[in-house]
């Protein structure tokens, strides 16, 4: 009896190669296929790992020169050397994810095509002039820099975040578009690392306005004050154009914004297979089932930064393996596995060392969701804990279903932000009633700021 053939297109990248480890123990033909160079996945490559490597050194020269008990001028950051580390250091992650890859490949039924897929209808693919014919299809080829579609923008040289990541020398000024979680994190970089004097073009009245005020004023005034950058808010870009000295951007309430160097970190959007408008499937809103099917084809998946949903390495893992036992369920005639992740983002704002990080619902979400909520915020400021470690800025909020005392979000922005969020995943992943939750904390550690928050909204209830 013939087995099944499943195709995955992007095996390098997290979602792919998370498919494909589902689908190497069923009793499939899979054949993997992926065209990168070296090959290993954006998050690894160009995403996650990089920019968390070269923000490090942006950490540690603002932690120098911003505590006062420190003497002297403050440290230099050889390019140069941040560049090479990085490099040494993702070249040896994206070796580890080839070899999970062609290990897979090493068994009978699992072949890999180091080539380029275009689709010929929905399920047949050209692979490097060999036509496969599957049964089911994963897609998990990743997404690409969305380049905004303004006047003169294609006259003038930009970075966008893949150039400022290998860069190691910059000009004295910039102009950044685009102020979501890329440039939130890249700005201070190009501020501390490079010395950069930087406008920044920011569409709302304060960044992450989706979340509580607090967080989008906190950031602003952090990146004024403490990284000297110019954030000009509630204006759009018109029209760019090249200068004699670098850049202008004409904004919508008649001002321009000049610099040397013009930045795109203007979010990504999904990148597809050649080929991929010739069949019936579409990317629009909602296209993708929380199966992991499309809504065109039951037997064509997609999944990861493709999907043009979260867009997140941990998500993109999840809805890989989802998409992979959901091939096997259909193969077994199973009820599909149906992906509904817990909102889980880390944005490492402040050069990293003021974190972001937001799980479960906010405050109007809950509502919306028929909750009656209690909140709970304190400041970084009001535990002595940062103060010894000359860290106060930033605060933290807390949602409490207000009946029954269930913790329904986390949303932090302050230092060791991050470290938290594992725990506050497993309060809000276990369902928790924050009257049961310890508020001892080993003294004193930054985790104390969640102590408070605890205290507070159990007194409330």
């Amino acid at each position: 009896m013939t087995r099944p053939h499943v195709v995955v297109v992007g095996a390098y990248g997290s979602a792919g190669v998370a498919a494909a480890e589902a689908l190497a123990e069923a009793d499939v033909e899979l054949t993997l296929v992926d065209d990168g160079e070296p090959g290993g996945g954006l998050c690894i490559l160009r995403g996650c790992m990089p920019s968390k490597e070269v923000l490090s050194a942006a950490a540690h020269r603002y932690q120098a020169r911003h505590d006062p008990r420190l003497t002297g001028a403050p440290p230099g950051v050889d390019l140069e050397a941040v560049v090479e580390r990085k490099d040494d250091n993702v070249l040896g992650y994206a070796e580890h994810r080839r070899e999970a890859v062609h290990d897979l490949a090493e068994r009978e039924h699992v072949t890999f095509h180091h080539e380029t897929a275009a689709f010929v209808d929905d399920r047949t693919l050209d692979v490097g002039g060999e036509r496969i014919e599957a049964d089911y299809v994963v897609v998990a080829t990743g997404s690409s820099l969305n380049v905004p579609d303004i006047d003169g923008i294609d006259d003038v040289d930009w970075m966008g975040s893949r150039d400022v990541l290998d860069a190691t020398e910059f000009p004295d000024s910039g102009v950044v578009m685009g102020f979501g979680y890329v440039g939130l994190e890249l700005v201070p970089y190009l501020s501390e690392a490079a010395g950069m004097d930087l406008t920044v073009i920011e569409h709302h009245d304060r960044p992450l306005h989706d979340y509580h005020r607090s967080f989008g004023e906190e950031i602003l005034e952090m990146y004024r004050e403490e990284f000297g950058v110019e954030v000009r808010t509630e204006v759009y870009e018109e029209r760019v154009e090249s200068t004699e000295d670098g850049v202008r951007v004409h904004l919508d309430d008649g001002s321009t914004a000049e610099g040397d160097q013009l930045f795109l970190f203007t979010g990504r959007e999904p990148a597809f297979p050649d080929g991929m408008g010739e069949t019936n499937l579409a990317s629009e809103t909602g296209w993708v089932r929380d199966t992991m099917q499309t809504e065109h084809d039951d037997r064509v998946f997609v999944v990861g930064d493709a999907v043009g949903d979260r867009m997140l390495l941990h998500t993109a893992k999840e809805e890989g393996y989802t998409a992979g036992r959901n091939v096997r369920r259909l193969l077994g005639g199973e009820e599909l596995e149906h992906y509904d992740p817990l909102p889980h983002v880390v944005m490492f704002a402040g050069a990293g060392v003021f974190p972001f990080a937001s799980l479960g619902l906010q405050d109007w979400e809950a509502r919306e969701n028929g909750h009656d909520v209690v909140t709970a915020q304190r400041d970084a400021s009001d535990d002595g804990v940062f103060a010894a470690k000359d860290n106060e800025r930033g605060t933290a909020r807390l949602v409490v279903d207000a009946d029954d005392g269930t913790v329904l979000g986390y949303h932090g922005l302050h230092y060791d932000a991050d470290t938290m969020a594992k725990t506050m995943q497993v309060v809000l992943d276990a369902g928790m009633d924050v009257r049961d939750l310890p508020d001892r904390a080993y003294h004193p550690t930054t985790p104390e700021i969640l102590d408070g928050l605890f205290r507070e909204a159990a007194g409330q209830l």
